[in-house]
């Protein structure tokens, strides 16, 4: 096989692999699990925990008129993809002393669709 033919065949496997890679309708599924302490979407509000408007991007502790630990405050992270599947696999583990009472979603790709579905909405719940 040509160089240009692995190249194209390894293109097109990764191009399908990515675009399965994320299922917002399934994401929105998995959301049933956070909902209980969360809200998402236009009016969004805090209840046990933050509303999630806007997430990737915000650091923590930013969400105004919410009461968040001492830890989360300083833990001086910014949401991203990859800090988000690590710290929703094991809320406490990565930062100890959070008063997120959450088991984890262990799934990388419940993970991948649930991250698809809060990507949706922007700071002020509008879906992008």
């Amino acid at each position: 096989m040509k160089l240009p033919v692995v190249a194209a065949a390894f293109a097109a496997a990764f191009l399908t692999t990515s675009a399965k890679a994320q299922d917002v309708s399934a994401g929105e599924r998995s959301w049933n699990k956070c909902r209980a302490c969360h809200q998402i979407g236009e009016g969004a509000k805090n209840l046990v925990g933050p509303q999630l408007n806007g997430l990737f991007g915000r650091h923590t502790g930013a969400v105004e008129g919410y009461s968040y630990s001492t830890a989360n405050k300083g833990a001086n992270i910014t949401w991203d993809e990859a800090v988000f599947a690590e710290y929703i696999k094991d809320p406490k583990a990565k930062i100890p002393g959070t008063k997120m009472v959450f088991a984890g979603i262990k799934n990388e790709k419940e993970i991948a669709d649930l991250t698809a579905f809060l990507k949706q909405f922007d700071k002020d719940g509008k879906k992008m």
